[in-house]
């Protein structure tokens, strides 16, 4: 368990992180624990966007460079809130990168919530990429799917339509911290393709 020191076995999330090592500190016995620090990937967006369908073939398509999830895997398994929920997720990704890939997770974060969490600093940088298409696609799309994603209700799908336009605000207003992707106007192909172009371009060399 990464937050556990190895020297006085305390468990800490707020350890100081001394980025020249990269050291985690210890706030109790000041032992310097030298980690793997990696760039962490959010492909991101409303549901209905086409995240899902994504990940699946990203995760073929980077296998051996990063390690793709779908954070959609816990839902319901954790009795969490939304915000411990992230943290869990960044608490998973911050592990696994330890064994030299990159985490790219795939679900609706906000990746102000991500970076403010302190979980989050234990990753050299954190890089959005989110999901949009038009709006009337996307009423469609929720409309369209099984009746147990419960995504058919004007309210809902209202929601997520105002989910979508939180994230061209943000790329409008802070592009180094979000970037758009409109999946209405391409091929999942196309889309697999430049998702992992998008993610490879910002990969360090001696990450894979």
């Amino acid at each position: 368990m990464f937050n556990v020191c190895p020297r006085c076995g305390e468990y800490r999330v707020e350890k100081v992180i001394d980025r020249t090592g990269p050291f985690a500190i210890c706030p109790v016995c000041q032992y310097h624990y030298p980690f793997v620090q990696l760039p962490l990937f959010l492909i991101t967006g409303a549901s209905g966007v086409g995240k899902t369908t994504i990940c699946l073939a990203l995760a073929s398509e980077l296998r051996g460079e990063c390690v793709v999830l779908e954070t959609d895997i816990l839902w319901g398994a954790t009795n969490v809130s939304d915000e411990d929920y992230v943290s869990v997720w960044l608490r998973m990704a911050k592990n696994i990168q330890q064994s030299g890939l990159a985490v790219v997770l795939c679900g609706s974060l906000l990746p102000e919530r991500c970076a403010s969490s302190p979980e989050g600093r234990f990753f050299s940088e954190i890089h959005a990429l989110a999901m949009v298409c038009n709006d009337e696609l996307l009423a469609q799309r929720l409309h369209d799917r099984p009746a147990w994603r419960q995504t058919h209700a004007p309210e809902v799908i209202e929601r997520m339509i105002s989910f979508q336009q939180y994230f061209r605000e943000q790329a409008a207003t802070s592009p180094e911290r979000v970037t758009l992707y409109d999946t209405g106007q391409h091929s999942l192909e196309e889309t697999v393709q430049a998702v992992a172009t998008w993610i490879r371009e910002r990969l360090p060399e001696h990450a894979y």
